[in-house]
């Protein structure tokens, strides 16, 4: 058994076709309900997520448009000291004419960040700080932080290197106040003059981080999930667990956060989940990244598997129950095929499978009946062939021993012997003998050419010496063929058809003459003998070659019986040619197969 056929083998052990069918359809079909449980279970999945991070998305820019609105009415608080004439006039590089003038300008610009401070409750402080010295704050009487350089604080830098525009720190302790230290976000900018070139000072508003923590901690992205923000240099704004990440009892993707574009979204999965971050830039600066957890965003997860699960198994229940039916209804006709095949093999070749619809099945069942009927057709053929064999092996006998040339050839042997004729006597008897040794080998059907050439050359020996003048013979055979098997006795009953129906009748007019030839023409062996006699008439050849009539007056073998004998042998398309024209002459030409 081959490897393949073991592995078939190994997979259908069953012996019945219908088992193996159901068992492949059955296999197909979990598989194939498997496979679209699973892919429909992840397409569901992935469409869930990916509403999830539409959702998010929406969310996260909701966010950003609220601390966007709200940065924005701080830098409109900061127009208001930009366009202030008091606080332009405090910061300039004007001289005041006494220190209660000076009052007066404090007073003014401090009323001001008052009456901002109280309709905003999420302002800490707002402050000018001229680059002239100058000092004034939302409070009538604040003292600085002697410790704090104020040049050294992040948000003045960051003021100045923007020459004008809004900057918004990370959140930080503000402690250039004496005796205070409040976690805030400062937004600061650099304050110009009339002619917006030179630069007089910085403003600064420091916002309570607690109305960023408002904004953000209302968000609902599931039970676990959460926003953050981050500024540009990655340094956390405003997290919900931003006390376990400080003390590395917890870890954030800060980086990626900070890398990834607006607009984006990337997925997560460590020891903490599976999340999703959908990532927004603010306008200054800052990053807001939504996280949620994708247990949380698919809160039927577990009754979309059950439902899946559930259907599946309907399906594939349903399914079995078909491909059984399915299995059955085709098997049947392969059954009733079968049992057919065993009526044949028991020598019944009348046998007729029923063909039903012409299917890959009905077509086996017709091959079937046509294979039937052409193996009884070969077989009756084979019987009545070699009972045509047996024929052409008598009717050979009896050429062999054909009582009328015997006599003739024993009167002519008895005439030259009356005649001392010695030497033809002892000939021609030489020659009969070896024609008759060479006639009683029975088991030999096929013989070299060079002993059928001797056999006719022994056979026309006898006629010429009978009819002396009236006949004459010449034999061209190519040496190369002589090794080569062909039948028995195969050249005289054309050789004696020449001479009794073609040369014998020509009653005086010519010399009878009969030329055998022989020659090989690629893989065949061709034969002709030609005489010069009469001829025949086309309705005389056509009745030879269709009807044997020349085998009524022929006491020899005959034309038709030879050709039968050689396509017996050799096959169809193999036998005899003649060709024929009145008053020139008679040609057959006969092939067969090279045989070694």
């Amino acid at each position: 058994m081959s490897r393949d056929r073991a592995i078939r083998f190994r997979i259908f052990p069953l012996k019945s076709i219908q088992s193996n069918i159901s068992l492949a359809f059955s296999l197909l079909i979990l598989a194939a309900i498997v496979l679209t449980s699973l892919v429909s279970y992840q397409v569901s999945v992935d469409a869930v997520e990916r509403n999830s991070k539409g959702y998010i998305e929406e969310i996260i820019k909701q966010v950003n448009m609220n601390i966007q609105s709200y940065v924005d009415n701080m830098e409109n608080i900061s127009l208001l000291a930009l366009t202030n004439k008091d606080v332009k006039y405090y910061i300039s590089d004007n001289s005041f004419i006494s220190s209660g003038d000076r009052r007066i300008y404090e007073k003014q610009i401090s009323d001001l960040f008052q009456a901002i401070l109280y309709t905003r409750n999420d302002i800490a402080s707002i402050m000018v700080f001229g680059y002239n010295g100058r000092f004034v704050s939302d409070r009538r009487i604040t003292n600085l932080n002697p410790n704090a350089k104020l040049q050294e604080q992040a948000w003045y830098k960051m003021a100045k290197s923007e020459g004008g525009k809004s900057v918004i720190s990370a959140p930080h302790v503000q402690n250039i106040v004496q005796n205070e230290y409040r976690w805030v976000v400062s937004l600061s900018r650099e304050l110009k003059s009339t002619d917006g070139i030179t630069a007089e000072g910085v403003f600064l508003v420091d916002l309570n981080l607690s109305v960023i923590n408002d904004i953000c901690s209302n968000i609902n992205l599931g039970k676990k999930g959460y926003l953050f923000i981050v500024d540009k240099n990655g340094n956390i704004v405003y997290h919900p667990q931003q006390q376990l990440i400080d003390s590395k009892l917890r870890s954030e993707r800060i980086a990626d956060v900070v890398q990834a574009s607006s607009g984006s979204s990337f997925i997560a999965k460590d020891g903490e989940g599976k999340r999703i971050y959908s990532v927004q830039d603010t306008n200054f600066g800052w990053k807001i990244a939504g996280v949620a957890y994708t247990d949380d965003l698919i809160a039927s997860k577990d009754e979309l598997r059950n439902s899946i699960l559930l259907y599946s198994l309907c399906g594939l229940t349903i399914s079995l129950l078909i491909s059984v039916w399915l299995s059955h209804r085709l098997s049947k006709p392969i059954k009733e095929l079968q049992s057919d095949m065993k009526q044949v093999e028991k020598g019944n070749f009348d046998i007729q499978t029923e063909i039903g619809q012409m299917n890959e099945i009905g077509q086996l069942g017709r091959s079937f009946n046509l294979m039937v009927s052409r193996t009884k057709f070969l077989m009756e053929e084979t019987i009545h062939n070699q009972e045509n064999k047996r024929k052409s092996e008598l009717l050979l006998l009896q050429s062999q021993i054909n009582p009328h040339f015997l006599y003739n050839t024993l009167d002519s042997i008895v005439w030259m012997a009356e005649q001392k004729q010695h030497e033809e006597v002892v000939l021609m008897t030489s020659a009969l003998a070896k024609l008759f040794r060479a006639s009683i080998t029975k088991d030999q059907e096929l013989v070299p050419i060079r002993v059928e050439i001797e056999h006719i050359t022994n056979y026309l020996l006898i006629q010429k010496m009978r009819y002396e003048e009236e006949l004459d013979y010449y034999i061209d055979i190519d040496e190369s063929i002589l090794s080569y098997k062909t039948l028995k006795i195969l050249l005289q009953p054309f050789v004696e058809n020449a001479i009794y129906h073609g040369i014998r009748n020509m009653y005086g007019i010519e010399d009878g003459r009969i030329t055998i030839r022989g020659r090989q023409s690629n893989d065949q062996i061709v034969f002709e003998v030609e005489d010069n006699g009469l001829g025949m008439t086309p309705e005389q050849l056509g009745k030879i070659r269709f009807n044997g009539e020349e085998d009524a007056r022929n006491q020899g073998i005959g034309i038709r019986n030879v050709n039968e004998r050689i396509k017996l042998y050799f096959g169809h398309e193999y036998g005899i040619h003649i060709r024929s024209e009145i008053e020139v002459g008679t040609c057959v030409t006969i092939t067969i197969p090279k045989l070694e």
